[in-house]
């Protein structure tokens, strides 16, 4: 059974804090929707601001494959007429195809909010959707506040919607607008109301009983074909129902079609470029798409996915376009580590080798490391294990100055390093933004004479964590620094109770990472490039 899908992420998800789009980034973000096979796409309010009107003038020289774009406003206001009401005309100017219009269901909202009587009201929604659809529009109509109106007086709740049905709307939306209904009221509630309404029936759920998605599928099993909501959940207060999750329990667990079958595999991606384009981090814990979501840490689990997935997966990852992961830490045992082998493509040891390495892990862990959080100082502990990786240089010491100086505020960082590469010692200096960049800078300047290609690489991370909060300044820290070469990040990891001994242990762990992946040394003296590089 087919569900129309509509996105309200650039109207609706834009009210979210921290969410802001630019008039490009809109246009972005809904050929995206588009593309992925969106029904409606929700761009703004013409009448509320200069971006949303532009996007509306650009949309127009726009070519959409499969959505329809569509502009939001309100009734008219009380004591006008809809012929005349700015509001109403710059929703006609939009020339979108639909019109959506939200309307007042609570009468609490008439007395404290509109103070306009419950006749005025009605006549503000008949009015305004038939206005709308003279004009030739279809008419998406938002009954706002309805779950709260219609507990609080049932019949003239289904007064409003009796209006807009009358007046010729397309979808009545019922709109649990302040997040507080429970799924079995959107259940009891939207089954009676599909019992009297002709029209398409839709639900507008918000999260703040982190239910919105619940409460979204219950109305669906009730007879709702139309769903309201935004990628990744974005919206007011705790948000909107989140398609994402929506979409993939509606199609996956309940054979309701919302998009092409093959669309679904772009789910994570279409998640992850909304979150990129608000310059937000992902949710790693996020259903379905979240890089957490199909991660694994505990042995016992870890044993079982590798005998059959689906005894701690609830679908495939691949459905929905993410991936299984296995996670190394003090809770892993020999099946975590194999995985983590076979997934990074490292040859499995023997029983006995690999119960070594679990125990290097879990006293390493003890002692503040965090192997799942950085992948490549756990295969780089691996493979030292194995003695397969070279000395590409050895340290024979680093100094760091920090000065100030008091009259124009400034901070200067510099760090000179000794280090011993082939039996040749390189003295250098550098300077930095802090004295981990100095660090890094000089490490990278005494190495480019040996190895030129780590100046392909840069760091692009550095988080600092306190690990033993109670010991104040003399507290032990975990460094972890991400780098990147080309389309290539690797995560390394440094602890210790100074700060900068943690941040050099990174460090030097990031540069070995990339010249093992980089060379291979036939000899003492002669390198070779690895047939699998990072670019």
């Amino acid at each position: 059974m087919k569900i129309q899908i509509f996105d309200t992420t650039l109207r609706d998800g834009t009210q979210g804090e921290k969410v802001c789009f630019s008039v490009d980034e809109k246009l972005r973000i809904a050929h995206k929707l588009d593309e992925f096979g969106i029904n409606y796409i929700e761009g703004g309010w013409p009448g509320s601001n200069p971006k949303d009107a532009l996007f509306f003038e650009a949309a127009k020289t726009e070519t959409w494959q499969h959505a329809k774009i569509c502009a939001f406003g309100s009734t008219r206001r009380a004591g006008s007429t809809a012929e005349n009401d700015a509001n109403l005309n710059m929703l006609l100017a939009a020339e979108t195809p639909v019109v959506t219009i939200f309307g007042k269901t609570w009468i609490k909202h008439l007395v404290k909010a509109l103070k306009v009587s419950r006749e005025e009201n009605l006549a503000m929604i008949f009015e305004s959707v038939n206005w709308l659809k003279q004009n030739g529009r279809e008419v998406i109509y938002d009954a706002e506040h309805f779950f709260d109106g219609y507990k609080s007086d049932p019949e003239y709740a289904m007064q409003t919607l009796r209006a807009a049905q009358k007046a010729g709307a397309d979808t009545l939306t019922l709109c649990d607008t302040n997040g507080g209904t429970l799924p079995n009221e959107i259940s009891e509630i939207v089954t009676r109301i599909r019992k009297e309404m002709r029209c398409e029936l839709g639900i507008h759920a918000h999260n703040d009983s982190e239910l919105a998605v619940a409460n979204t599928i219950n109305a669906v099993q009730a007879g709702a074909r139309h769903i309201q909501g935004t990628i990744n959940g974005f919206g007011e207060r705790c948000g909107n129902s989140n398609l994402i999750s929506a979409i993939a329990n509606l199609q996956l667990k309940l054979d309701y079609q919302c998009v092409a079958p093959e669309a679904l595999q772009n789910l994570t991606d279409l998640a992850n470029y909304i979150y990129e384009l608000a310059n937000l981090n992902p949710r790693d814990e996020a259903a379905f798409i979240g890089k957490s979501a199909f991660a694994h840490k505990g042995g016992v689990h870890v044993s079982a996915v590798m005998k059959d997935p689906t005894t701690y997966e609830h679908i495939t990852p691949e459905k929905v376009g993410n991936r299984r992961r296995v996670l190394v830490s003090d809770l892993s045992g020999r099946s975590n580590v194999n995985y983590k082998m076979k997934e990074l493509e490292l040859q499995i040891g023997s029983a006995d080798e690999t119960g070594e390495i679990v125990k290097e892990i879990k006293t390493l862990e003890n002692q503040g490391y965090h192997f799942e959080a950085a992948e490549a100082s756990f295969e780089l502990l691996v493979q030292r294990h194995r003695n397969h990786i070279p000395d590409f240089f050895g340290l024979q010491g680093f100094r760091i100055s920090v000065e100030k100086d008091g009259h124009d505020l400034m901070t200067r960082s510099e760090a000179s390093i000794r280090v011993k590469v082939d039996g040749h010692v390189e003295h250098t200096a550098a300077e930095g933004d802090g004295p981990v960049n100095a660090l890094d800078n000089a490490l990278r300047k005494a190495l480019l004479r040996f190895y030129p290609d780590v100046a392909r690489m840069h760091l692009i991370d550095y988080k600092v964590r306190v690990l033993s909060e109670g010991d104040g300044t003399a507290a032990k820290v975990r460094v972890l620094i991400e780098s990147q070469c080309a389309e290539q990040r690797w995560t390394t990891i440094g602890v210790s109770e100074n700060i900068i001994e943690a941040s050099w242990e990174a460090l030097v762990d990031s540069f070995t990472f990339f010249l093992y992946k980089q060379y291979a040394f036939q000899s003492q003296n002669e390198k070779k490039q690895l047939s699998v590089s990072l670019v």
